[in-house]
């Protein structure tokens, strides 16, 4: 069971730019000897890297799901030689500064609220079954985004900016409080905490089936499943969660957009849903999500090579 947690992991290994996963667990000898915390540590910097590589596609993500529609039919090149045009190359990493600040705060208060929330399901158990761990998880996915979700709004605001529009993080703050008020900085809070239901549900299934199948074929002599297995897993169970929660994850980010465009309509959640839906149809919900697709493979690869990397450099020991 302890080389099933320890070489399964893939929450703290693999980082696709969404926070939305269900916490890996750590077996009993890992919490003692300390090495769970240089996991996360390891699983922090990698994320760091991997995200800063795959900034250019995040940034025409967020771009295609605010600006893309009918009548401004926005493709992959198109978005990134305009982005290049509006600011140059370097425009292609705004907002990666705030998104990469956000991976260590987000990570130490989810894995601390699901150690509580798990203690609290658990009462004389053992062990959680998985519902159990997908409730805790989600509990703790809940707790993470709404202490931090002031940083998603900026690093949203932050993606979109022109040229010359904020001299930095603090002023874009200060502009958003003087302007808007507190409350600016919650907007889409409801559909980003919905969204991890079916993003932290799905990928927790996926992922528990696809090692269940592995384990029961192919574990005679090792737990180990080895690099392309555990990417692979991690791949298609991070992808099935993005598919299902993307609607909602389009939703948020039209709303912590809409009111720093001029003249744009102020909309609810439902509200908004309803207009993408007479004005697009379905496809108006999936805006967006060819780059997001896009970035999967590199940040995975990416994230994985350098959080090996540094468990060697923290000395986080191999079985």
């Amino acid at each position: 069971m302890e080389d099933v947690l320890y070489f399964w992991k893939h929450s703290t290994v693999l980082d696709i730019g969404e926070c939305l996963t269900i916490p890996d667990e750590f077996s009993e000898q890992e919490k003692l000897t300390g090495m769970w915390w240089k996991q996360l540590v390891a699983g922090a910097v990698a994320g760091a890297v991997s995200r800063t590589g795959t900034a250019p596609l995040d940034r025409l993500k967020v771009f295609m799901q605010v600006h893309s529609s009918k009548t401004n039919q926005l493709n992959i090149l198109g978005g990134l030689r305009n982005m290049v045009q509006e600011g140059g190359v370097l425009s292609l990493w705004r907002g990666n500064g705030i998104n990469v600040l956000k991976i260590a705060p987000e990570s130490a208060i989810k894995f601390m609220a699901y150690e509580q929330f798990k203690r609290a399901i658990r009462g004389q158990q053992e062990t959680l079954h998985v519902q159990e761990r997908f409730v805790a998880g989600s509990l703790a996915g809940a707790t993470a985004q709404t202490i931090i979700y002031p940083m998603e709004v900026l690093k949203t605001r932050l993606t979109l900016r022109r040229t010359g529009q904020y001299k930095g993080l603090f002023d874009c703050a200060w502009r958003i409080m003087e302007r808007e008020g507190p409350r600016a900085f919650y907007h889409g809070y409801l559909p980003n905490v919905l969204g991890i239901i079916p993003y932290a549900g799905i990928d927790l299934a996926v992922y528990e089936t696809l090692k269940n199948r592995w384990l029961q074929q192919y574990s005679h002599d090792s737990a180990d499943p080895g690099i392309l297995v555990l990417l692979a897993c991690g791949t298609i169970s991070s992808t099935c969660g993005q598919i299902a929660s993307y609607p909602l994850a389009l939703i948020r980010t039209r709303m912590q957009a809409q009111a720093s465009i001029e003249g744009a309509p102020q909309f609810s959640m439902l509200g908004l849903l309803r207009h993408i839906l007479s004005q697009e149809g379905m496809p108006g919900l999936y805006r967006g999500i060819a780059p997001n697709f896009m970035k999967v493979i590199p940040a995975v690869s990416i994230s994985y090579v350098v959080y090996e990397n540094m468990k060697q450099a923290l000395g986080v020991t191999s079985r």
